[in-house]
């Protein structure tokens, strides 16, 4: 058996434009919970949420018998997570606070196997390998893997044309919040300066023929990206749809 079809990275190849959700609460049963959503994807985040290896793999148990694609957001781009994650069966990884060529392409050498990369062959014993059970798995899995990588800082942004071009990199997100801060305005990704300077990435990246990414909850910001070419959009975060909802129940009726 060969590895699954990533979905996900085929659409992004016919140029298809997909809208994804941010989990960050870390439990499978809130994963299974989103996957009725009907995002088209789901962001397991392992970089600023109270996640690890275990809570991970729950996570994309829950989502595989849903229509949502699990991309998870390894914490650091170290060839030993993003072997434990792809070994989970996950298809489809983000790296944070990638800034150099270089870098991305490490990060593409660990998500394919010898002689090409630096995957460790344990396919034999892995869920993504089905436990031994996926004779082929191995020579398929490669072309199946999606990278994307985050460019959320100057030095990223200054080096943004040769992250492009490195090969296997399919996708750039734009990150508004680092980017923010490292271009001096920590907190405030809604000011001109840096709305002009984060659209204006998603359009040099659109434009390149890579897929452009982002997370924005504003409508408005949501629609710019859309407009700037960006096709991986999560629109919306658990943690403020949990909230929000709560905090509008509770005003309505706590305010009678």
């Amino acid at each position: 058996m060969a590895a699954p079809k990533n979905t996900f990275k085929s659409a992004l190849a016919q140029g298809d434009t997909l809208y994804g959700c941010w989990m960050s609460i870390g439990e499978g049963f809130t994963a299974e919970i989103l996957g009725r959503g009907g995002f088209d994807w789901l962001l397991i985040d392992g970089e600023h949420s109270p996640n690890d290896i275990r809570s991970i793999r729950d996570q994309v148990i829950a989502l595989a018998a849903s229509d949502s694609h699990a991309v998870v957001r390894v914490p650091v781009g170290e060839t030993w997570i993003i072997k434990q994650v792809l070994d989970l069966g996950v298809q489809t990884i983000l790296v944070p606070i990638v800034e150099t060529a270089d870098q991305a392409r490490e990060l593409v050498r660990a998500c394919r196997y010898p002689p090409e990369g630096t995957r460790g062959v344990g396919y034999g014993v892995s869920r993504a390998g089905g436990f031994g059970q996926f004779d082929n798995y191995g020579p398929t899995a490669d072309a199946e893997i999606c990278l994307l990588v985050q460019v959320e800082t100057k030095l990223g942004l200054e080096n943004l044309d040769d992250i492009i071009a490195v090969d296997g990199v399919d996708g750039v997100f734009i990150g508004p919040a680092d980017l923010s801060a490292s271009m001096g305005y920590l907190g405030q990704a809604s000011h001109p300066d840096m709305q002009n300077t984060i659209l204006s990435a998603l359009k040099w990246i659109s434009g390149s023929g890579k897929a452009a990414g982002i997370l924005t909850s504003d409508d408005t910001m949501i629609q710019a990206s859309l407009d700037a070419g960006a096709r991986f959009v999560a629109v919306a975060m658990d943690i403020a749809l949990l909230l929000g909802g709560a905090k509008a129940v509770a005003e309505k009726w706590k305010t009678r």
